[in-house]
C-alpha cells in the first residue's frame, strides 16, 4: 500500500490538495486527510509537498517493435524498452505497426505488448499496418477483437499516402465496418486508427464513409493531423461532426514547425478551444520509436533518431507556459480523452476504483518526479527504479 500525502491533485480536473491511498493496483481512497495509522497495516508514505499528482499518461500510438525501414534495412529503429516509457510518464501504451507489416508482424507486436505488460505497464495493440486488406492474427478482424484481449481496433491504416498500397474506398469502408462490429461484440472501442499522410486527399475517405455508410464517427481515429493548416482545418471539421483526432507530439515543436510545417500541439489545442469545441476531441501521441531526423540549433542534419514519449509532456508544458492553457485542460489529451475514446474504463482519471497509474510532477517546472504504474513505483526523483528484463541499471 502507498499513501500520497497532501498533494495537489489533478484528476485531470483540479481537485485541491488531497491524500491518495493505493492498495495493490487500485486507488482505494482520495480524501482531504487519511490517517494511515488506523489501518494497522504498514503503508509507504510519499510526501506530496511541492508536487502535483496527475493520471498516468496514455500513449495511444507507439511503434513498440520499432519503426522506420523506409531507407533500407539499416534504417529500422529498435524496439522500445520499459524505461523509455516510464521515465516519460507513460503507464498505458497502444502498439502499432506502420509501413512495414512484413519484417514486423502482428504476432511479434502482440508478444512485445505482453512482455511490457509483464514488466509493469498496461498495453494494447491495433492489428494491421498501413496497407489493406488487414493482416490479422486469426482469420478475421472481428475474430481478433473477440478472441484476443489486447486487440482494441485496427491500424494504423494509411490514407493520403503513397505507401498505403492504393486501397479502394470499398476496402477502407469494409475494414472499418469489421472493426466496428468486432468492437461491439467484444465490448471494445473497435476503432480504425488512421495514419493521414501528406497527400492532398487528406480526410476524404473518412468524409465519404460518414456520408455513405452507417459507421459512426466515433470509430474513426485519424492521426498526424498537425501536418499542415489544411489538414488541421479538416480535422477541426471532423471534430465538429463529433469525431476525435490525434496530434503527433514533438520534443522540439518549434524546430519541427520551421523545418516541415508541422503545427505544435499547443497551437492545435488552442485552435480547438477557440472554436468552442469540447477538448475531448483532441488527443496527443508520440509516434514513438518511429525514425526521425535530428537537427542542431542551426537546423543542420545531425543523425537519425527515434520518436519518444517525452514529446507528450513537452506538449502539455508548452500549452501551459506558451498558450496559458490550464494544466487540467492540457492533460486531458494524454489522459481522459484517449481513455474515453478507447474505452479504457479504469484509466485516464484519478478516481476511487481506478487503476493506480499516477505521475507526480514538480509543481514549479512540471518535470517528472515519480511514476507509479498499477501501484508499483517505476520512477523516483526522475530516475528509473524498475527496469525492463534486459535493461541494465546504471545504479
Amino acid at each position: 500500500m502507498k499513501l500520497l500525502k497532501q498533494i495537489a491533485t489533478y484528476a485531470p480536473a483540479y481537485q485541491g490538495v488531497k491524500d491518495i491511498l493505493l492498495a495493490n493496483d487500485k486507488i482505494i481512497a482520495i480524501e482531504d486527510h487519511i490517517d494511515a495509522s488506523i489501518t494497522g497495516i504498514n503503508i509507504e508514505e510519499i510526501d506530496g509537498s511541492g508536487k502535483v499528482a496527475v493520471p498516468g499518461f496514455i500513449d495511444s500510438h507507439f511503434h513498440l517493435l520499432g519503426g522506420g525501414g523506409e531507407n533500407g534495412f539499416h534504417n529500422r529503429t529498435p524496439e522500445v524498452q520499459l524505461t523509455q516509457l516510464t521515465t516519460a510518464g507513460v503507464t498505458t501504451v497502444v502498439g502499432v505497426l506502420g509501413t512495414d507489416g512484413v519484417g514486423r508482424d502482428d504476432m511479434a507486436l502482440l508478444s512485445k505488448a505482453r512482455g511490457l505488460e509483464t514488466e509493469g505497464v498496461s498495453t494494447y495493440i491495433y492489428v494491421g499496418s498501413y496497407r489493406l486488406p488487414v493482416n490479422t492474427l486469426t482469420d478475421s478482424v472481428i475474430k481478433d477483437l473477440m478472441a484476443i484481449d489486447k486487440v482494441i481496433g485496427i491500424g494504423e491504416i494509411a490514407i493520403a499516402d503513397h505507401r498505403n498500397g492504393a486501397p479502394t474506398f470499398t476496402e477502407f469502408a469494409h475494414a472499418a465496418a469489421d472493426a466496428r462490429v468486432g468492437g461491439l461484440l467484444a465490448g471494445k472501442a473497435g476503432v480504425t486508427n488512421i495514419h493521414v499522410g501528406p497527400g492532398k486527399s487528406r480526410l476524404s475517405f473518412i468524409r465519404q464513409a460518414l456520408e455513405e455508410t452507417d459507421i459512426p464517427v466515433s470509430n474513426f481515429y485519424p492521426t498526424h493531423c498537425e501536418r499542415n493548416e489544411a489538414l488541421l482545418d479538416e480535422a477541426i471539421a471532423f471534430a465538429k461532426a463529433g469525431g476525435v483526432f490525434d496530434i503527433t507530439g514533438s520534443e522540439n515543436p518549434d524546430q519541427t514547425y520551421e523545418l516541415d510545417g508541422s503545427i505544435p500541439f499547443r497551437r492545435c489545442l488552442k485552435r480547438v478551444i477557440d472554436e468552442g469545441l469540447d477538448t475531448d476531441c483532441i488527443t496527443m501521441t508520440s509516434d514513438g520509436q518511429g525514425s526521425l531526423p535530428i537537427f542542431d540549433e542551426n537546423n543542420h542534419f545531425v543523425e537519425m533518431g527515434v520518436g519518444s514519449s517525452k514529446s507528450l509532456l513537452t506538449g502539455v508544458k508548452e500549452s501551459v507556459e506558451k498558450e496559458n492553457i490550464p494544466l487540467e485542460t492540457a492533460l486531458r489529451a494524454i489522459t481522459s480523452a484517449p481513455a474515453k475514446l478507447l474505452k479504457f474504463s479504469k484509466k485516464g482519471h484519478l478516481k476511487v476504483g481506478f487503476d493506480a497509474d499516477i505521475v507526480l510532477l514538480d509543481e514549479d517546472n512540471l518535470t517528472i518526479d515519480t511514476v507509479i504504474a498499477k501501484g508499483e513505483t517505476m520512477v523516483e526523483k526522475g530516475t528509473a527504479v524498475k527496469w525492463g528484463t534486459f535493461e541494465k541499471s546504471e545504479a
